[in-house]
């Protein structure tokens, strides 16, 4: 399982508000970027665009300035001077040039080896009339190439003819460099202002955008509280808006909703506890005939006999069901309440079996008397022992088995430091699988073309309901060997709860309270049906 803390901070960092922050950063990012990758283009374009043009252009005024000079067939001092002499062009010293003439060669520089002319730039000036220039990268420096060929002045033709003097000239682009660095460094010194604007704008966005949000949010959270008349204040009519107006329809047809089915589980409940207790005065009587005629039935025909029987068999049913009604009516109303007692458990499950006939058919692992001891209501252990051991004898098969001992501590701060385990297993087929999460649910039947059964389909529910007053759990499982299995899981109270111990949830203010249904019968602890004998 992952720590809490870090749920937490991967749940902050996957929130809105850093998403937005991330995506304003990317987008500026990338902007930045860009703007900057096209304006040093551009601009570098620009720069080395111009130092080329006007070097090219200065050279071939000084050429032609000089050319007409130099008297040909020339020698290699010659050359030498005229190269020096277009060199001076450029006040710096920054040119050096080199003079090709018929095979031979003579630079600005005594002993130049002019290494940046390269034989490319050299073929092109070969075969070409035109100025030709080239940017030649070296280990140290960037140098400007530039290669032309010098022709004679021709009136006869329009194209004038080489003179088979050559020259070129290598100027480093040192400034240019300088220049194009200088740019380099003022886009990535703007890139840093631009993204801090960024995330600035992200974080504003993000706040207008997530007060709404949180405020939705902890709506939500309200009405999944219960609180199902919160509403949101609706301004403006942007998107967000439209959702806070569509949740607070939504949340008013729930209340309306909720409002409707607990006014009808309302009624629903004070009927059944209407009609149970109608029922009993009715019953007792109906009871007290049937045990006459029971007493009577040897001497009555066989016929007569059997009615007489089968009248006294339902008659049990319908008061067991009525009993039952009653005590699920005082679950629902928040009037059931515990009467606790510390005593013996072993003790308590031997009576319960004894009261019912089952010693002899339900095989027993209990612990020693007084071994186990706790604070727990002995009716309503009693209740649920008889209904799960009657359900195994019903549903499963034997030998039916209940065992009683001690489990783990319980949570701290619970007020139980033991726990008292009692399992209850049979022999059956089992439980089917699709019935299994609803076995505890009322009058559920595994099979719905099953009308009647031999209990009230209460018995497991008012199991459940009892043992969550005491604040414990129950389950149904399937055994590997075949056969259900039982699990009840109670808490030993050291000390008595300030209560009458964990109850289930009192009356919501649109439930009938225990006056309403009939407080002097709902209050009484009437014995359910697996407390009959």
């Amino acid at each position: 399982m992952r720590p809490l803390g870090n749920r937490g901070a991967t749940h902050r960092l996957r929130g809105l508000r850093v998403r937005l922050v991330v995506a304003f950063a990317l987008v500026a990012a990338v902007t930045v970027t860009t703007t900057g990758a096209l304006t040093f283009r551009e601009a570098r374009t620009g720069v080395l665009q111009q130092s080329q043009d006007t070097v090219i252009e200065l050279l071939r005024t000084q050429v032609t300035r000089l050319a007409p000079e130099l008297v040909l067939p020339a020698g290699r001092d010659e050359l030498r001077r005229f190269a020096a002499e277009v060199a001076g062009a450029e006040p710096t010293g920054a040119w050096r040039v080199l003079v090709v003439y018929r095979g031979q060669e003579a630079t600005s520089v005594p002993d130049d080896p002019f290494e940046e002319l390269t034989p490319a730039l050299r073929e092109a000036v070969d075969s070409r009339s035109a100025t030709v220039f080239q940017r030649v990268n070296r280990a140290d420096h960037t140098a400007l190439v530039v290669g032309m060929s010098v022709a004679f002045t021709s009136t006869v033709s329009s194209r004038w003819p080489l003179s088979g003097l050559q020259v070129f000239l290598t100027v480093p682009q040192t400034t240019e460099q300088a220049y194009v660095d200088a740019l380099v460094t003022a886009v990535e010194r703007a890139a840093v202002p631009a993204l801090a604007l960024a995330v600035l704008l992200a974080l504003l966005a993000a706040r207008g955008v997530l007060r709404p949000v949180r405020a939705l949010r902890d709506a939500t959270r309200s009405i999944a509280e219960g609180r199902l008349d919160t509403r949101l204040a609706v301004d403006g009519s942007d998107e967000l808006a439209e959702l806070s107006h569509t949740f607070n329809e939504t949340a008013a047809a729930l209340e309306e909703s909720v409002a409707e089915l607990r006014g009808m589980e309302a009624r629903a409940r004070r009927f059944a506890a209407d009609v149970s207790h109608e029922l009993r005065t009715p019953l007792a009587a109906m009871s007290a005939v049937t045990d006459v005629l029971d007493e009577d039935a040897a001497g009555l025909d066989p016929d007569t006999a059997t009615a007489v029987r089968l009248i006294s068999e339902e008659t049990v049913k319908l008061a067991r069901l009525v009993d039952d009604l009653m005590e699920i009516s005082r679950f629902d109303a928040g009037a059931a309440v515990l009467h606790l007692d510390e005593i013996d458990l072993a003790e308590s499950l031997r009576r319960t079996l004894a009261a019912r006939g089952w010693t002899d058919t339900v095989q027993v692992r209990l612990p020693e008397p007084d071994a186990l001891r706790g604070r727990v209501d002995p009716r309503r252990l009693d209740v649920v022992v008889a209904n799960l051991v009657g359900n195994a004898l019903r549903h499963g098969a034997r030998p039916v088995r209940l065992s009683l001992h001690e489990g783990g501590a319980g949570d701290e701060g619970s007020g139980a430091g033991r726990r008292a385990v009692i399992e209850v297993l049979d022999s059956g087929p089992g439980i089917p699988d699709d019935v299994l999460p609803h076995v505890f649910e009322r009058f559920y039947k595994s099979d719905a073309a099953r009308s009647r059964t031999e209990g009230s389909g209460l018995g497991l529910a008012i199991t459940e309901e009892n043992v969550r007053m005491h604040g414990g759990t129950v389950r149904a499982a399937n055994r590997p060997e075949g056969g259900a299995v039982f699990t009840v899981d109670l808490p030993l109270w050291r000390d008595e709860p300030t209560r009458d111990g964990p109850t289930p949830d009192g009356p919501t203010p649109d439930e009938p309270t225990p006056d309403e249904l009939t407080r002097d019968e709902l209050t009484r602890d009437e014995p359910t049906s697996e407390e009959r004998a």
